[in-house]
């Protein structure tokens, strides 16, 4: 490979470590979004909630006289935490059957956890590439980081879904709500992941023949 080609994958391979730690980030946190009521009286209390694909926060904050809305999730205020049970039928908890649909969060969970596998797998493609000096092994890499990007994409619109379905639902008080921080990072590592996976399978793609003469014997060799 020659030496303009390898600072090219670096340089990729950098943004899809970012991508990474995006998505990692994403996926334990739980500020995908976050839900509000709305506010009758400004002096008084209001419960708001954000949660993400593993638990469902509440928090009941006290409103300030010039306080209008309800969605400052970062007020004082009593908060109380609730993990999804998507694993164990028969024992969820009574936040969860009232403020969530329990198909969605299922599969935006088993979403995301395709979405670490193929990113585990993409990983030791790319160490084994880098310890055995074998660059067709950033294929496969390529690949698996493209569908960690795409598996992502998926969860991320599934949770909007979730999202939509809870503010619809007349089960639950809250009518507004905003995407947290959660959700960018999980849009940033959609983005970061999918084009450096496509960018890596590009740069690590063997030289095409420039004339109609040569063949793809005359390319570089790979180690």
């Amino acid at each position: 490979m020659s030496q303009t080609k390898t600072l090219k994958v670096r340089v990729t391979l950098f943004f899809i470590l970012v991508g990474i730690v995006l998505a990692l980030a994403a996926v334990v946190t739980d500020h995908w979004a976050v839900l509000s009521p709305h506010v009758e009286h400004p002096n008084g209390t209001c419960e708001a909630a954000h949660f993400g694909l593993w638990r469902i926060c509440t928090k009941r904050i006290v409103l300030g006289d010039d306080d209008k809305s309800c969605s400052t999730i970062s007020l004082p205020g009593e908060k109380n935490c609730s993990y999804f049970r998507h694993f164990n039928p028969g024992e969820t908890s009574e936040i969860f059957e009232v403020t969530t649909q329990k198909e969605y969060s299922i599969s935006a969970a088993a979403i995301a956890i395709f979405s670490l596998f193929f990113t585990i797998m993409g990983t030791i493609c790319l160490l084994l590439s880098f310890r055995k000096k074998k660059d067709y092994m950033l294929r496969p890499a390529s690949m698996f980081y493209t569908f960690a990007g795409l598996c992502i994409l998926v969860s991320v619109e599934v949770m909007r879904q979730s999202v939509k379905r809870m503010i619809d639902s007349e089960d639950t008080v809250w009518i507004d709500y905003y995407y947290s921080w959660s959700f960018a990072c999980a849009c940033a590592a959609f983005v970061l992941l999918f084009l450096g996976g496509l960018a890596l399978l590009l740069f690590s793609l063997p030289r095409m023949p420039r004339n109609p003469w040569e063949s793809c014997m005359d390319a570089e060799p790979e180690h």
